[in-house]
């Protein structure tokens, strides 16, 4: 349902509380004050906007009980990987990886960016149980063509605990329909946006 719609709704039923409780109280019902019902949706809608797109992610905002964690921004990992090549017997070596997370108070998705693939979530949420927060995405991972004789297009499923309020650290696991799964561990955020590996591995040039 889309926000106007959910305001007018809201709105309507707000207005139906104050006609029955005024009829109830005192008899009769006064209807002048209706004439301020287009504003008041407006003013709503404008309020709800803010509320998604901005106010939530005020760091004083994000420490009360309830409020979505804000995870927007360009998160920096580590990757490590369980699978075990068959030619050697051993595991990859870990390796950076850059995790774009784009937020509203009601929306998310990710997209994973290493040096050899991009991945997009198609259903991404962020739910809290017992004071702990925890972010779950299902994803598609699309390797670079150069890669595709060893590393072919899947879809996978992540699950990264949240700690700090605001959010400071990501960690968790991941699994794929390749028969494949390992860890995923982010400690470092810029604010901007990056829109590929290279963009991602500038935004934290000169860190140790």
């Amino acid at each position: 349902m889309k926000r106007p719609m959910i305001v007018r709704i809201v709105v309507g039923i707000v207005v139906l509380v104050f006609v029955v409780g005024t009829w109830i109280t005192s008899g009769t019902i006064e209807l002048g004050w209706l004439k301020y019902f287009s504003a008041a949706v407006f003013v709503a809608t404008i309020a709800l906007a803010l509320w998604d797109i901005w106010i939530w992610r005020w760091p004083t905002i994000q420490r009360i009980p309830g409020v979505t964690r804000c995870l927007q921004g360009t998160w920096k990992g580590m990757l490590t990987s369980f699978w075990i090549d068959p030619a050697t017997g051993k595991r990859p070596q870990p390796k950076a990886v850059y995790l774009v997370v784009r937020q509203t108070a009601t929306l998310i998705s990710t997209k994973l960016v290493t040096d050899e693939s991009r991945s997009k979530s198609s259903l991404a949420d962020i739910s809290t149980s017992d004071g702990s927060s925890e972010l779950t995405y299902l994803y598609i991972d699309r390797p670079d063509a150069r890669v595709e004789d060893h590393s072919r297009m899947h879809h996978g499923s992540t699950v990264l605990d949240i700690s700090g309020t605001p959010a400071r650290r990501l960690k968790g696991r991941y699994w794929t329909d390749r028969d494949s799964k390992g860890e995923l561990d982010f400690g470092d955020r810029a604010k901007k946006l990056a829109d590929d590996f290279e963009e991602a591995e500038s935004l934290f040039v000169g860190e140790s």
